[in-house]
């Protein structure tokens, strides 16, 4: 209700007034202090001398005390704002004291007496706030649990410092509150979640770390958001054991990667390692290779005019995919590990002179059995050390053994040769002799383990890819107990030549990935202890495994939504072989949710009708919040043109309604390209989402339907979905149930000649 009419307004405001003018005072404290820091780094970063510890120590500190100052300044900014969001009183059991906390974005406590002004929403105590009911309640903090009476709990609106509503409740969910936030435009709401997360969204951000956690979440649920909210969490409650250098997140694209970019540091976290899988393999590899764009073989995939031979070359193509994104794929590269190791040791002795140090046999098993459960690179190493340690004994030994020869030789000429002219010459002789070899056995041997090392195999894991793809007869082989011979052929030549291009598809990354894993081990220390995996149903089985193996003694929270796994051929198709097939088993934490906040009712209901002809991922159809709107419009057009016209229009008429962010969705990149140029005509403003941005810019925009995934605008405008564009398909079905959950409030839906059968 509006903040004057609520009972308690005056003592609320008078708490509002008190709290803003603390957050100005902090504020002021702060900007004091920084500029003071900052002079005095500047000062002994100009006259520092090279040999200084003192200096260099000053530096560090200075450093890390400006940088934490900065983040408090601006947690202060957005305080003088909205200081916080909530309160709640509660009564510990045992005690007859009330804490009245209002929870906000960041916690402020008086500097005189540490009285805590602002609690921090990831506080265990905050939690009565999302999960506790009026009455009995409890939360859990490092001393157990601690249990007591929720008395009261109460959302505010504040904004520019003005306190604008008040509204008491018992839950979090479908109260006025929720309501006005998901009214708002689509460029505000994802950075205010936090003060409306649900029960079963808190359940996700403050699930323990070390357990995996599969999050299977219906469109419009907040995965995205909730995610990020999770690693703020989990960065304030792991504060003195990690650093936020130790967190990843994993996005499908960095045009995702930048529509997310300013909601951490919102919530007061910085230097989370922000990446996609490509560049985060990159990395790993060690190597840039040119990828192939994903989007153009989704493009071919969803191409329906296609004759009947390239309809046969696509299907092919995604049985390729299927085949190398597959755990089989993993164990084709694991037998191909072993032919390798087979011959990897030369079949010959390592020997000084005429003398065997190590058989063959005895370095041969070395490597395969004593040493065969580390990297080949690893192995050698220690096989290395061995021939070393060998040889340094056997040189000595053969060393001893010339100079016994030398003093025996001796001994008998000064015995039998009576001549002294002659006794000495052989005297001589033999001493000349023992030199010579002992030099040479000593030059022979500085190089002698270096030059054996240097005879075995050094190829890169890219190159060891290459000459699996190569070899016809190997590769069919290793392959055939997972596929057809057809298939198995065609994956290798596909892929051929593809490398010949000098190029990799995304389908080669976890493979070439694997392969350094297990040839050379990861050199590179990667300091991330916990991986959050977005839009997580395009993510192949292997490359789960392949981040599990690299990342050591990682955790992860893998979100997704099957019913938009328009990737499927690459992708997961049940949450089940995760568990199985890279967890091996192990208890994961799956956690569904099944709320859609995004869009109103009349639209979820027109999108579950479609997801409905998918029997297979129907009871993943989402529910919606109620929040009624204006029902979907379906408007048939003549011709393209036409359909282009009245989308003009309609943009007009929604931006002189306040709506800001207006998508146009097409099936495909080329339909974008076509209606483009009719809509420039009359918006010059309107852009075209390509995939390749580096930069999201909200507004009036041409989406691809397979780009659009992830985001989310106020209005909706889907350019053709006729027969003939959706057909009733696995993949059209979840592209056009992608597009259709994309909208807050308006959803139009245009078709030339026949209406979907999707749709009926």
């Amino acid at each position: 209700m509006s903040a004057a009419n609520h009972p308690a307004y005056r003592e609320e405001l008078e708490r509002c007034r008190y709290t803003l003018d603390y957050v100005e005072k902090s504020l002021e404290r702060a900007l004091e202090k920084r500029a003071k820091i900052g002079n005095e780094l500047e000062y002994v970063q100009r006259h520092m001398s090279g040999d200084s510890s003192a200096d260099y120590t000053s530096v560090i500190v200075n450093t890390m005390l400006h940088d934490t100052l900065a983040l408090k300044v601006r947690n202060l900014y957005t305080a003088r704002n909205k200081p916080y969001f909530a309160r709640v009183d509660f009564k510990e059991s045992g005690t007859d004291k009330t804490e009245n906390l209002y929870i906000g974005k960041m916690s402020l406590a008086r500097d005189e007496d540490q009285e805590i002004i602002i609690v921090d929403w990831r506080a265990p105590i905050a939690n009565l706030y999302y999960e506790g009911r009026l009455g009995a309640s409890s939360y859990i903090c490092p001393d157990g649990t601690i249990d007591g009476d929720l008395l009261l709990k109460r959302q505010f609106a504040i904004n520019n410092g003005k306190l604008e509503e008040i509204f008491d409740i018992d839950i979090t969910t479908n109260d006025e509150f929720l309501q006005t936030y998901l009214g708002a435009n689509a460029e505000n709401r994802l950075k205010e979640i936090v003060s409306t997360i649900q029960e079963e969204q808190n359940r996700i951000v403050r699930a323990p770390m070390w357990k995996p956690l599969i999050v299977q979440g219906v469109a419009g649920s907040g995965k995205t958001t909730i995610a990020l909210h999770r690693i703020a969490y989990l960065i304030y409650t792991f504060e003195k054991t990690f650093e936020p250098e130790n967190f990843m997140i994993i996005a499908p694209n960095r045009l995702f990667l930048n529509y997310i970019s300013e909601v951490l540091p919102e919530l007061g976290v910085e230097r989370v390692k922000q990446t996609t899988f490509e560049d985060f393999a990159m990395e790993l590899i060690g190597k840039k290779f040119k990828l192939t764009d994903a989007n153009d073989k989704l493009n071919m995939f969803v191409n329906h005019n296609a004759k009947s031979e390239q309809a046969a070359y696509n299907d092919r193509v995604r049985e390729a995919s299927v085949l190398k994104t597959s755990m089989h794929f993993k164990e084709i590269i694991d037998n191909y590990i072993l032919k390798i190791e087979k011959a990897f040791i030369p079949g010959q002795d390592f020997m000084l002179g005429t003398k065997v140090i190590y058989t063959y046999d005895e370095i041969n098993n070395l490597f395969l059995t004593q040493y065969g459960m580390w990297p080949i690179a690893q192995r050698m190493n220690e096989i290395k050390k061995s021939l070393a340690s060998r040889l340094k004994i056997s040189k000595q030994q053969f060393i001893t053994q010339i100079e016994a020869e030398c003093d025996k030789k001796v001994a008998l000429a000064r015995l039998k040769i009576p001549d002294e002219a002659e006794r000495q010459k052989a005297v001589l002789e033999a001493f000349e002799k023992r030199d010579r070899v002992i030099e040479k056995i000593e030059k022979v041997s500085k190089t002698l383990v270096k030059e054996y090392v240097e005879s075995l195999p050094k190829l890169s894991p890219y190159q060891y890819y290459c000459e699996l793809m190569e070899d016809s007869g190997a590769f069919n082989e290793l392959a055939g107990s997972y596929a057809s011979a057809e298939v198995c052929e065609f994956t290798r030549q596909y892929t051929l030549e593809i490398l010949k291009s000098k190029q990799l598809e995304l389908e080669d990354l976890a493979p070439i990935i694997y392969l350094k894993y297990k040839i050379y081990g990861m050199d590179e220390k990667v300091p991330v202890k916990h991986i959050v995996i977005d839009e997580a149903q395009d993510f192949s089985a292997f490359q789960f495994f392949v981040l599990k193996k690299i990342v050591k003694d990682s955790s992860f929270t893998i979100l997704g939504d099957l019913c938009q796994g328009i990737h499927s051929y690459r992708g997961v198709r049940q949450w089940e072989e995760i568990v199985e097939e890279v967890f091996e088993g192990r208890k994961c934490e799956f956690l569904t949710l099944e709320q859609s906040y995004r869009t109103t009712v009349e639209i979820m209901e027109a999108a579950n009708a479609v997801m409905g002809k998918l029997e297979s991922l129907s009871m993943f159809r989402g529910k919606p919040v109620i929040r009624h709107g204006e029902p979907v419009e379906y408007i048939s057009k003549p011709s393209f043109n036409d359909v282009a016209g009245d989308i003009s229009k309609k943009i007009e008429a929604y931006k002189k309604l306040g709506h800001k962010t207006i998508a146009v969705i097409c099936k495909t990149m080329e339909e974008c390209r076509q209606i483009l140029p009719l809509l420039k005509k009359s918006h010059k403003d309107v852009g075209l989402i390509t995939g390749n941005e580096n930069e999201y810019k909200s507004g009036i925009v041409i989406v691809p339907s397979y780009l659009s995934k992830g985001l989310e605008f106020d209005v909706v405008l889907l350019s053709n979905a006729n027969r003939e564009n959706y057909p009733e398909s696995e993949l059209d079905t979840k592209l056009l149930y992608v597009a259709m959950t994309r909208p807050l409030h308006k959803l139009c839906i245009y078709y030339v000649g026949d209406k979907s059968a999707l749709l009926e």
